[in-house]
């Protein structure tokens, strides 16, 4: 026997003794990932954690130098972006990084709507993703005001009043997320400590679960796949077969961040100033504008009812719709098949011309 075949049997009963290292690798090479025409979608949970770990590391890196005053906040950032040593780009990988993220885990969402890997037994697997979007969705809400710019100060200031529309609990959790009726010192405070404390701790939480309960389940699979004869379903192990291809994709998807970041640096506007009008034409990022838009087109009243409550009301509906469908679309009816292909076609379509029509308006 070599010395580096003793070497290394030395290393893996070291390892096997104090973490079971053994049993680890008996169940992922058990795990298998259904060979399909829709398989490329199961790249995508990876890819979000890739973005999600990118996000952790210049996170804690711009806390060092970021400053949560109003007199210090905007200042502190034109330093990260002018004075510290890349700190550029630590900052441009955190706000592309985020946008990046954001847009994958919708990709997430909808491929995984679309090929019901909500159905038995998987409900509790969708509900804590759809969680975790949401707490991304606030994530980039949060941030986005931390630079104290006019633009991020406008824009959470409409979100905010928004919010404050919706039935029973806005006004109550806008006051508190502003710390008073107006923007100020205790607004920038609370949205730095939700951002830095609250939401990482309960993403970690909750992605814990979510990940826990994936491999619980195993890899869901489409109506098109599961009908076939079994002799004729074809898989491959999750290790090493697809953990290398997914090791490959994470890096087309690093590359894809950091191109974005070389080629268009993240700036920061002019300091906000509370006092000033909106600048003309103020919108929210790209992931809030289909909310923004469709709440736009309704009108001031619909009825006795105020139209940006109505339209909280419809929006809140649908989601509502993503929440109950797992529970009733179990896969033994077709029209309720076909009914959750058609509401989250609907849906889909709709956020994206929003979209499209509130960038170019």
């Amino acid at each position: 026997m070599s010395g580096n075949t003793k070497l290394k049997n030395g290393l893996q009963a070291f390892l096997d003794e104090r973490f079971n290292i053994s049993s680890l690798l008996q169940i992922a090479d058990k795990k298998k990932v259904p060979i399909h025409k829709h398989a490329v979608w199961y790249y995508m949970g990876g890819i979000a954690t890739m973005y999600l770990a990118v996000q952790f590391i210049t996170g804690i890196l711009l806390m060092i130098y970021y400053v949560p005053e109003i007199s210090s906040a905007h200042a502190s950032i034109l330093k990260i972006n002018s004075k510290i040593d890349f700190g550029w780009f630590i900052r441009s990988l955190h706000s592309w990084g985020a946008n990046l993220l954001i847009a994958i885990l919708f990709a997430h969402l909808f491929s995984t709507f679309f090929m019901k890997a909500y159905r038995r037994p998987r409900e509790f697997t969708w509900l804590t993703g759809l969680l975790l979007m949401v707490i991304c969705m606030a994530f980039g809400f949060s941030g986005y005001l931390l630079p104290w710019d006019d633009v991020s100060f406008f824009a959470t200031k409409i979100g905010l009043d928004i919010a404050a529309k919706t039935p029973l609990i806005g006004e109550t959790v806008a006051n508190m997320l502003r710390g008073g009726e107006h923007i100020g010192q205790a607004t920038i405070s609370r949205f730095f400590a939700i951002h830095v404390i609250v939401l990482p701790a309960a993403l970690l939480a909750l992605l814990g679960v979510h990940l826990l309960l994936v491999q619980l389940h195993g890899m869901s699979a489409p109506g098109s796949f599961n009908d076939l004869p079994e002799a004729k379903k074809t898989y491959e192990k999750f290790f090493p077969d697809f953990f290398y291809k997914d090791i490959l994709v994470w890096i087309l998807a690093a590359n894809v961040l950091f191109a974005l970041v070389m080629l268009n640096p993240w700036g920061i506007g002019p300091e906000a100033d509370p006092f000033a009008p909106a600048p003309v034409g103020i919108k929210p990022e790209w992931y809030f504008l289909s909310m923004f838009q469709f709440l736009k087109l309704i009108p001031p009243m619909v009825g006795p009812i105020e139209g940006e409550l109505f339209g909280m009301v419809l929006m809140g509906l649908a989601a509502l719709g993503f929440v109950i469908l797992p529970f009733v679309d179990n896969g033994k009816s077709k029209a309720w098949s076909r009914f959750a292909t058609i509401f989250g076609l609907l849906i889909l379509t709709g956020m994206i011309l929003l979209s499209i029509w509130g960038a170019l308006s």
